[in-house]
């Protein structure tokens, strides 16, 4: 690719659908944060013990898996699209885990397996995408049904035990000091390292410019030279790859693989890219942004759990939250366009 194509490229990727420059973007990640810090002193009053390491950690743990697959979304939400899917992706990868290792598999292997079965399904829906011209919606909605229903074959909608040391991945703590400071555990360690890595995916390589590019505009992408269905292909994948991880995490966390787990998982993933900033008309949205915006969920779900809220109240909260985040964004792009 000429120079030329690759400073074109570039400028797609800063003057983004929405209007929205570096000092936009940076205005949504301050008010998604400060409505963490909000949250938090809120329910350090509100909530008896909600400010303590244990609960800070039992917090990060709770809020890890929807950290993960809110930033698998987050790549597929950045090209214009949209993953329904990753939700019964989590418990078809965890249930065939669990049966590789019963099988006899090595269990390290197992893991990968779970985690292969999501690249794969995140493929099939890439492929569903670019090749057979499918709406996002509707090709992950079909995926959703897909995987939802061969989880429940293979396991005939029955838990299944897994492996005792199949658990270590999800029950096991590094660094414990105690009962004041119980350890950091793996699930939380991964979803650190996902979050480091795909910052720097997307800010630092030619496929994360190009995945900005795309959503920004996909027709002056495809002029610029970038080949518009690889990047989705890619996008899709990792959001797959993710949901794959998570799944493997679930049923570590278990020891049992569980067919219906992960249900409603992907409003609260595809919430926390919102409510982080992410656009869903594409090319606006940051890895950091929706870390922030899954804590936000995640302190409203703890935190009023804690202080005696129904789970029905909680749901009733974050829709609206979800709602009005959204509201914003839209307010924005009309206001880009006037």
């Amino acid at each position: 690719m000429s120079e030329m194509t690759k400073v074109d490229t570039k400028e797609h990727v800063t003057d983004l659908p929405a209007g929205l420059g570096r000092l936009g973007r940076a205005i949504d990640r301050f008010a998604a944060l400060t409505a963490v810090i909000i949250l938090f002193v809120f329910f350090s009053f509100a909530a008896n013990n909600f400010f303590t390491v244990r609960s800070v950690l039992s917090l990060a743990l709770q809020t890890s898996t929807v950290t993960i697959m809110g930033i698998g979304v987050t790549f597929t939400i950045l090209t214009g699209g949209i993953d329904l899917s990753i939700g019964s992706i989590v418990a078809l990868s965890g249930t065939i885990a669990v049966n590789a290792a019963l099988f006899g598999v090595p269990i390290w292997l197992s893991w990968i397996v779970g985690v292969i079965v999501g690249v794969v399904c995140g493929l099939a829906n890439g492929l569903m995408i670019t090749r057979m011209r499918l709406p996002p919606f509707v090709a992950t909605l079909g995926t959703q049904f897909v995987a939802r229903g061969v989880a429940l074959t293979i396991t005939n909608a029955y838990a299944q035990p897994a492996p005792e040391a199949f658990g270590s991945l999800g029950n096991e703590n590094l660094l414990a000091m105690g009962p004041q400071f119980p350890g950091i555990s793996w699930a939380v360690l991964i979803m650190i390292a996902v979050a480091l890595f795909c910052h720097f995916f997307l800010n630092e390589t030619l496929m994360g410019r190009y995945t900005y590019a795309v959503g920004s505009n996909e027709e002056a992408a495809r002029l610029a030279g970038i080949r518009v269905n690889q990047v989705k292909l890619v996008s899709y994948v990792i959001s797959g790859m993710l949901s794959g991880i998570v799944g493997v995490i679930l049923a570590s966390r278990m020891v049992t693989s569980q067919p219906n787990s992960a249900i409603g998982y992907e409003m609260n993933a595809i919430a926390s890219a919102v409510i982080g900033g992410a656009s869903l008309m594409g090319g606006v949205g940051t890895v950091g942004g929706t870390v922030i915006g899954s804590f936000v969920i995640g302190i409203l779900t703890v935190g009023m759990t804690m202080a005696g809220a129904n789970y029905f109240m909680q749901t009733v909260v974050i829709g609206l939250v979800v709602i009005g985040a959204v509201y914003v964004d839209r307010l924005r792009y009309r206001k880009s366009l006037a």
